[in-house]
């Protein structure tokens, strides 16, 4: 078992779905005539109550925590031996300790939860500002009884769980398999078809050189075309499986080179669309050149289709003092206000185009990119400004995710 914080809180939850702990907690109250009995889950720098019986206005409720210096529960977790106080007042041992002192307390009992393989879980503990007779036999080992019941139902909790994310993990393969097995089906048709025309066009053409390039060109749009869906797709499968985008940022010297040659080969494939470059990148930057290549021409892309025909596409490149900003915009109708925090979830698409392109995981990759250089991506779309995507990576480089 963890003990970060989410684990312990995990755990909180475990004993909170095991039905018999409240009745147990009941039977030790009402056996012992102590007034707070509790499952505490105690790590080396936490106590955590999972579940509790308060009859003297303790005041402690599931989730709540003390400090674990001021309790016993931590000497039982090293030594794994119960400790069992009757009158701390009259206990050479235990009259002066910080724990009585601390919450007032005469009797007390706490034993370890220990699990199966022998792991420590927390605590069975109980106490009371009166003194009451609990180190009789019967007593303590009714404790250990129960101790031992609870850490059995937790392993039958914590297996339980894991079959259900088992299921669920297969659940969202499967769907995950058959959302890429349709939207590849459906959004590569068209290039494929386009591929398949044009080699025949080729054939029948062999004679005309002009007529040869014109359609080798086609091919190779189409082929990049196929290559594009396949990469977005591959990158969607990997996110959703759990990985990140893989980034392996290097020292780029000519960032402006780079951006350069996405917007020459865009531009080709949209002859009727300008795209206006200002750059001011004062400094080379360490990020991952293919990666942001990616990013701005899946911006682009976007702002080619989605924006006006007739409507200049800008795409601004510099460098500040700790940051490399990117922006890209358009004109063109806006995205609407209630589908700005929905644009970068994957196979969104706006509902103000008429196109259909691609599978709708352009921006979503851009995301997880943006997200892999540990930067920010950010829309803001109106009537008057138009639309406008920017990215803001950091100049000093993550790590490399792989």
């Amino acid at each position: 078992m963890g003990d970060s914080a989410e684990e312990i809180l995990h755990d909180v939850a475990l004993v909170g779905r095991i039905e018999s702990v409240p009745t147990i907690l009941r039977v030790l109250c009402e056996i012992t005539g102590m007034g707070f009995a509790a499952v505490a889950r105690v790590t080396d720098g936490t106590w955590t109550a999972c579940s509790v019986r308060d009859e003297i206005s303790f005041g402690l409720l599931p989730g709540g925590q003390l400090d674990v210096n001021t309790t016993l529960c931590k000497q039982v977790r090293f030594t794994r031996i119960p400790v069992v106080i009757e009158q701390a007042s009259a206990n050479p041992q235990y009259r002066d300790h910080i724990t009585p002192r601390t919450y007032a307390i005469e009797s007390y009992v706490s034993v370890p939860i220990l699990l199966s393989d022998g792991t420590y879980f927390g605590n069975l503990c109980a106490i009371d500002p009166r003194p009451a007779p609990v180190s009789e036999p019967r007593i303590v080992a009714m404790f250990h009884h129960f101790a031992a019941l609870i850490a059995l139902e937790l392993e039958n909790q914590r297996r339980q769980h894991q079959v259900q994310a088992a299921l669920l993990g297969e659940r969202a393969a499967s769907e995950l398999r058959e959302q890429l097995i349709a939207i590849l089906g459906f959004d590569l048709r068209t290039p494929i078809s386009l591929i398949a025309l044009n080699s025949q066009r080729l054939l029948a053409k062999a004679q005309d050189p002009v007529a040869v390039a014109s359609i080798a060109t086609d091919i190779h749009a189409s082929v990049k075309q196929v290559s594009t869906l396949i990469d977005h797709a591959l990158d969607f499968a990997r996110g959703r499986l759990g990985g990140l985008v893989q980034v392996q940022p290097v020292l780029v010297e000519r960032m402006d080179e780079a951006l350069f040659s996405v917007v020459t080969e865009l531009q080709a494939g949209f002859p009727g669309h300008e795209i206006e470059c200002q750059f001011d990148i004062s400094q080379p930057v360490q990020v991952d050149r293919g990666r942001i290549q990616q990013l701005v021409a899946n911006l682009l892309s976007n702002a080619l289709v989605h924006g006006a025909p007739d409507s200049l596409v800008q795409l601004k490149a510099l460098t500040t003092a700790d940051s490399l900003v990117l922006a890209v915009s358009n004109q063109g109708p806006p995205i609407p206000p209630d589908s700005l925090d929905k644009v970068f979830a994957p196979f969104w698409r706006s509902g103000t185009s008429l196109q259909r392109e691609g599978l709708g995981l352009g921006l979503h990759i851009c995301a997880q990119i943006v997200q892999a250089h540990h930067g920010r991506l950010a829309v803001a779309s109106s009537a008057d400004a138009g639309t406008v995507f920017t990215a803001t990576l950091p100049l000093e480089a993550p790590k490399a995710i792989a």
